[in-house]
C-alpha cells in the first residue's frame, strides 16, 4: 500500500485557517479515492469558520470543512462493485451511516445514530471534510456526474437533495401553491424543485431585496415579498407582527393560503409567520435549522391541521438533484454560483465572502465554490 502527501486547509479555531500537509493511503476495501475538484461553501461551514464551532459541537483538532464536493475518481479499491473507473467524475454523499439499523434498512439513512458526516465536529477525532486534495470515500456514496454538468455545479447536488428531500418529505401536489420563507441557496433551490414538482404559483419572502430580485428575475419564483425587520418585544407582539406579514403574503399573487410553506431560515418570527400563513390541512417544512427552542402558536396549527415536518439532510435524493440539474430544470443554476476562489489555500477569502450578504463591490453573494 502506497501512502502520498496532500495538502488540506484545517481550521484551528475562530477565523484561523492553515494549510497542512498531511498523508492519504490507498482506498481500502469498497472505498474510492477522489481528487476533490470542487466545494462549494455551507452555513455550517461558515459558522465553524466564524465561531470555531456549530452548536454544541466544538472543534477540538485541525478540522478540514466542506461537504458539499465533487471530484475525479483516482484510485479504486479492491472490493469496489459499483460501476466506477478510474478518471469518471463523481458527486459524492459525504455521510456514512452504519447500514444496518432500522432508520437504514428503511431507506432513512440520514436519521442513523451512527451516522459519520465530514466537516463535522460532532464525532472525535473528527471525520475530516472535502477542502483537501484528496478523499478516501465509500464508492456506494459516489455518484457518476454526466459529462453536460460542470463539476462546480455537481458541488451543488448536495444543497439540492436537501431541497429535494424536503419536496419528497412535504409530498407536493401538482396544482398547489408554495410559500418559501428566506431566499439563501437552499430557499431558492426549494422554489425551484417546488415548480418542478407541479406547484403553480410559488412566493418567495426574505428581508433582502437584491435575493427576491434574483428569484424573480431568473424564473425561481412568481412572486415576492420583503419582509421589514420590526421585531415585537413581547410574545403578543411578536405574534401580531408573524400575523400581519402572513396576512400580507396570503394576499400575493392569486390569493390564499398556501399549501405548502417551506421555512428555510430557522428564525422563530419566520415559523410562525409559515404556520399562520398556511392552509388547514396544509403543511409547513422547517427546512432551516434555528434556535431549538422557539415560541409557536402550535393552536393555530393544531385546530386547523396543519402539519409541521421536519427536514434533516437527505436520502434517497442526489440521482435526482442530479438529473435535474443535468437536464436543465434548475433554473439559473450557472448563476447560483456567485464567487469562485481557486486553490484550497485560498480557504479564509472563500469564507469571509461567504459570510456576507454582498462582496466588497456590493455584488450579491449565493453560493461561494473553491476549485483545486
Amino acid at each position: 500500500m502506497t501512502v502520498q502527501d496532500i495538502k488540506a486547509s484545517v481550521l484551528l479555531g475562530p477565523k484561523q485557517i492553515d494549510t497542512i500537509s498531511r498523508e492519504i493511503s490507498d482506498p481500502i476495501g469498497s472505498d474510492i479515492q477522489v481528487e476533490v475538484q470542487a466545494t462549494t461553501l455551507c452555513g455550517s461551514d461558515v459558522h465553524y469558520y466564524t465561531h470555531g464551532a456549530n452548536g454544541d459541537f466544538k472543534v477540538r483538532e485541525p478540522l478540514s470543512l466542506g461537504h458539499e464536493a465533487a471530484g475525479i475518481v483516482k484510485i479504486i479499491g479492491p472490493n469496489v462493485n459499483e460501476n466506477l473507473k478510474i478518471g469518471d467524475r463523481v458527486a459524492f454523499e459525504v455521510g456514512t451511516p452504519c447500514g444496518n439499523c432500522k432508520y437504514c434498512r428503511i431507506g432513512r439513512y440520514n436519521l442513523c445514530p451512527k451516522m459519520l458526516f465530514r466537516s463535522s465536529a460532532k464525532t472525535f477525532p473528527h471525520l475530516q471534510g472535502t477542502l483537501q486534495d484528496r478523499i478516501n470515500i465509500s464508492s456506494h456514496w459516489c455518484h457518476k456526474i454526466p459529462d453536460n454538468l460542470q463539476i462546480e455545479h455537481a458541488a451543488l447536488a448536495e444543497p439540492l437533495s436537501v431541497a429535494i428531500h424536503a419536496a419528497n418529505r412535504a409530498k407536493i401536489e401538482a396544482g398547489s401553491r408554495v410559500l418559501i420563507l428566506g431566499a439563501g441557496a437552499v430557499g431558492l433551490f426549494s422554489a425551484a424543485v417546488a415548480k418542478v414538482y407541479g406547484a403553480t404559483e410559488v412566493v418567495i419572502a426574505d428581508i433582502a431585496q437584491n435575493r427576491l430580485d434574483f428569484a424573480l428575475e431568473n424564473g425561481i419564483a412568481n412572486h415576492s415579498y420583503l419582509v421589514n425587520g420590526k421585531r415585537g418585544t413581547t410574545i403578543e407582539e411578536k405574534l401580531e407582527i408573524s400575523k400581519k406579514i402572513a396576512n400580507d403574503l396570503i394576499e400575493k399573487g392569486d390569493g390564499g393560503e398556501y399549501d405548502y410553506t417551506f421555512e428555510c431560515t430557522g428564525v422563530e418570527s419566520c415559523v410562525q409567520t409559515g404556520i399562520f400563513a398556511t392552509a388547514p390541512g396544509g403543511k409547513v417544512m422547517f427546512v432551516g435549522m434555528g434556535n431549538p427552542i422557539q415560541h409557536l402558536h402550535i393552536g393555530s396549527a393544531a385546530l386547523r391541521e396543519v402539519d409541521l415536518l421536519g427536514v434533516f439532510r437527505y436520502a434517497n435524493c442526489y440521482p435526482t438533484a442530479i438529473e435535474l440539474m443535468s437536464k436543465g430544470k434548475i433554473p439559473a443554476l450557472d448563476k447560483m454560483i456567485t464567487h469562485t476562489i481557486k486553490g484550497i489555500e485560498n480557504s479564509s477569502k472563500a469564507f469571509e465572502i461567504a459570510g456576507k450578504p454582498f462582496d466588497e463591490n456590493g455584488n450579491l453573494v449565493v453560493k461561494v465554490v473553491i476549485v483545486n
